[in-house]
């Protein structure tokens, strides 16, 4: 099987492509991923509690 030497170049430019794109989605809506995060914690929690 051939594989073309341009696939390599092309292979990294997606994925630093999706990397940047991951890392910008994660930076702006970092606030609600740690709200969320948070509301589960606390839900955990509570599901404890209730349990005992």
């Amino acid at each position: 099987m051939y594989i073309d030497p341009g696939t390599g170049g092309v292979l990294f430019q997606v994925l630093a492509g999706l990397f940047v794109a991951i890392s910008g989605a994660v930076l702006v809506f970092s606030r609600n991923i740690r709200e969320w995060f948070a509301r589960m914690r606390r839900r955990g929690r509570k599901d404890e509690e209730d349990n005992q």
